[in-house]
């Protein structure tokens, strides 16, 4: 199953709701959406500095990361960044393609 890194920013919106439901009731809610469509919550920290919180997530798909992001961003409550995270195994994998590829200059 697919692993993402999520970036996240609160906006005044956003910090509203957490002051609210606190960082228990945030959470509950991440795992709400992200099990709904079939995944799973690795972690979840709050941070200080440019992100508010950062989560580990596993999701079926690619398809379904991009779902949770464009209904998140579409709320305004936060700004995010998804990034796919792989395994050793998986970049293992990568070094052993052949890519027909050829440099501009060469």
């Amino acid at each position: 199953m697919p692993k993402f890194l999520i970036h996240a920013t609160y906006t005044a919106d956003g910090t509203k709701g957490l002051l609210k439901e606190g960082a228990s009731g945030r959470r509950a809610a991440v795992e709400q959406v992200v099990t709904a469509l079939g995944g799973t919550v690795e972690s979840v920290y709050f941070t200080f500095g440019e992100n508010d919180v950062v989560l580990i997530i596993d999701l079926p798909d690619p398809v379904s990361m991009a779902a949770i992001s464009l209904t998140v961003k579409a709320s305004g409550a936060l700004h995010t960044r998804a990034t796919p995270l792989l395994t050793v195994e998986e970049i293992d994998e990568a070094t052993r393609r052949q890519v027909p590829f050829r440099a501009p200059s060469a």
